[in-house]
């Protein structure tokens, strides 16, 4: 709405110009002017209309011109664009500069001169900033943008640091660089702190608790708090995602659909779950094992253990032994992002 008002007043105004050009460069202001002259065969009334409309063609022109400035194109101007008054003040000094060329030009010629370059480029400061920028933090984005001497950057998400294994990662040198936590990640976080539900609550209090041992912790990753938040989006894997690929940066996460929304949208994912499972040790099928019997499985006769590193064991007729170990012979592995489940059948009572 405040575009299509800017717009309607923007043609007004080159129209009002136009009428204005034609009365200065008819003698329309000279009270003395002779009105039956004619000006290249035209009578010296017509061009008064004659000046609305090239006003509004003018108009016109510009307002298609900008359709054409694209998103890319802006953010490649924007820093030149930092505010509206700018371009208001680059139209007023190059009629100073025009005039400096020329001292001689009478008083009204300078105030058109003056009023047209500061009218056009003041509207296309206006249209720039409330079309392509959407807010003041876009276009102080888009100046610090290079000011950012940030070095192999990772983006992390709220699961990560849930999950806590990233502390131990960095701590061993297996990771380095700079590690950005957006604003809206740690909002997020804060949020799960302070959730009602125990569980919640206990994820979010550890996450805090790993954020800021990273930060207290002298080791190769370094952690910066970014403020940047994209507005166009709204779920915290999309902006994830989008800054990801501002930044050219991979996701660290641990989060089964980001992992794969990420995947689709062509951005780098480093999930910790298949760091894990490339660390786990290679159990191939009849290999044969000892587990204990913790709980009953989904199915009839099953029974469900768990490995040292927390890989599911499913146990074919292993609920007969819950509680006790057992010798199992391994059929199939099932391996994934979300992690690995292994399944077995019951080969004999060991105590």
């Amino acid at each position: 709405m405040v575009i299509k008002l800017v717009k309607v007043f923007f043609v007004f105004a080159c129209i009002v110009m136009g009428i204005m050009w034609a009365y200065y460069l008819t003698g329309e202001f000279n009270e003395t002017a002779n009105t039956n002259i004619r000006i290249w065969g035209i009578p010296q009334r017509l061009w008064i209309p004659i000046g609305g409309l090239t006003g509004a063609i003018i108009a016109t022109a510009v307002l298609l011109g900008i359709q054409f400035i694209t998103q890319e194109i802006y953010e490649r101007i924007a820093p030149a664009l930092v505010a509206i008054v700018l371009a208001m003040v680059a139209g007023y000094f190059i009629g100073q500069y025009i005039f400096f060329w020329a001292p001689q030009a009478e008083l009204t010629l300078r105030i058109f001169v003056m009023v047209s370059l500061v009218l056009i480029f003041g509207f296309i400061g206006i249209v720039l900033g409330l079309t392509r920028a959407s807010n003041w933090e876009s276009l102080i984005s888009a100046v610090q943008k290079k000011g950012n001497n940030f070095s192999n950057v990772k983006i992390i998400d709220t699961s990560i640091l849930i999950d806590g294994r990233i502390a131990d990662i960095c701590k061993s040198g297996f990771l380095e660089g700079t590690l950005l936590v957006p604003r809206f990640v740690l909002r997020e976080l804060q949020n799960i702190a302070d959730s009602t539900d125990i569980l919640r609550r206990a994820k979010g209090r550890r996450g805090l608790d790993v954020l800021k041992s990273l930060q207290d912790t002298q080791m190769d990753c370094q952690i910066e708090i970014i403020e940047e938040n994209p507005k166009d989006v709204r779920e915290v894997d999309a902006k994830l995602v989008t800054l990801a690929k501002k930044y050219h940066a991979p996701i660290l996460t641990t989060d089964f659909n980001l992992n794969k929304v990420a995947q689709i949208e062509g951005v780098r994912v480093l999930n910790v779950n298949d760091l894990a499972n490339a660390l786990k040790p290679i159990l191939l099928p009849d290999e044969q094992m000892e587990i204990k019997v913790i709980k009953e499985g989904k199915e009839t006769g099953q029974g469900i253990g768990y490995l040292d590193d927390g890989t599911m064991v499913v146990i074919d007729g292993g609920k007969p032994y819950l509680g006790h170990t057992i010798n199992v012979i391994v059929t199939s592995i099932l391996q994934t992002s979300a992690g690995r489940m292994i399944f077995t059948r019951f080969q004999s009572l060991v105590s």
